[in-house]
């Protein structure tokens, strides 16, 4: 889904009218959220991309595959989005127990989103829940490569 305005960011995601999120870069197709949550902007992670979606997790479009994939790079299931020194972590949004969106904790605090083919975002992690990705039903952490 790209958005062409921020009306069209609005419609599909209401709570960031009321939120102080700043657009961090343009529209791109080189990368998804899957991606950006891992820390890439160069290629494209879903279940369905075998080129991109590791051999040894599920190929389906389950929150258990995603838990598999986000594990091949370190991450374990976790309590809570509150930041904690030295973590990384991660929320996984689904609607109707399907994987839609994942978000990435910047250091402060704040999180980060790729939307689609669209534009990342800085954000509060609410702002995104809604008809289009669902709720954050599980969070992700793990030490903090760059400590």
């Amino acid at each position: 889904m790209a958005f062409v305005n921020t009306r069209e960011l609005f419609r599909a995601f209401p709570r960031l009218k009321k939120s102080d999120f700043q657009i961090c870069s343009p529209e791109s197709i080189e990368y998804n959220c899957i991606a950006w949550a891992a820390g890439r902007s160069d290629i494209i992670c879903w279940p369905n991309n075998q080129m991109f979606w590791p051999l040894t997790c599920s190929c389906e479009e389950t929150i258990a595959a995603f838990i598999e994939f986000f594990t091949t790079l370190g991450y374990q299931p976790c309590k809570g989005g509150n930041p904690e020194e030295g973590m990384e972590k991660i929320a996984l949004y689904a609607k109707e127990n399907k994987p839609k969106h994942t978000a990435r904790q910047l250091g402060n605090g704040k999180w980060t989103s790729k939307l689609g083919p669209s534009i990342d975002i800085e954000h509060d992690l609410k702002d995104l829940e809604g008809v289009v990705y669902g709720n954050v039903v599980l969070y992700l952490c793990r030490c903090n490569q760059n400590s």
